[in-house]
């Protein structure tokens, strides 16, 4: 068979545990490789079709018991290994999304340092300043490289790239491949001509 073949059969075994274990605990995902962590799993809405690979982490740290889902992620999104993706007011990934290997997406802060004229002192402990958050939008078909970090307050637009080792600080508009800490676009997709282009 081709998938022994190309897993071999220690891990053909070991895929179609996984695949059990992802329909006992979503069954709308397309597979889910353990270990895999979920946090708050009840501010959390999946799509159809994920897929993950393994040491993931979904966390949801709601401002309120009120609150709906505050991370939001929708169809055929896959994720690659150990991912950390935390919201806690809103972070919501888009259809077709394609995240590499060791990614960080957060919404969150301990403390603000500046923004909205709020600063906390560094003389306070870092785990005691009060948590800041802006919501975090990545659209539809964009890839996120090996190793990217996505700050709060960020909207990465649909069809872009963001180059590996990335740290994404300000928007991205759509159909643009940025790079960098932080991240700049390099180059914008021409529809007429059909290139991506230097800008």
């Amino acid at each position: 068979m081709e998938i022994i073949r190309r897993y071999g059969f220690l891990g053909t075994i070991r895929l179609l545990s996984d695949l059990i274990r992802t329909k006992l605990l979503l069954s709308s995902a397309r597979l889910i490789r353990f270990p895999f962590e979920i946090r708050n799993k009840k501010y959390i809405k999946i799509g159809k079709g994920f897929t993950t690979g393994r040491y993931c982490r979904l966390e949801a740290h709601p401002k309120s018991n009120k609150q709906e889902s505050c991370l939001i992620i929708g169809d055929r999104v896959q994720i690659n290994d150990s991912v950390h993706i935390v919201a806690s007011e809103k972070v919501v990934i888009g259809n077709d999304v394609l995240i590499a290997s060791k990614v960080f997406i957060s919404d969150l802060n301990h403390g603000s340092y500046g923004k909205d004229n709020i600063h906390h002192s560094p003389i306070t402990l870092p785990v005691d300043r009060p948590l800041s958050s802006k919501p975090v939008i990545i659209e539809e078909r964009v890839w996120l490289g090996e190793f990217v970090c996505v700050l709060p307050g960020v909207t990465i637009g649909s069809g872009s790239i963001i180059g590996s080792m990335s740290v994404v600080t300000k928007s991205i508009p759509p159909n643009c491949i940025a790079v960098g800490s932080p991240a700049k676009v390099i180059k914008k997709f021409n529809f007429e001509s059909n290139i991506w282009e230097i800008i």
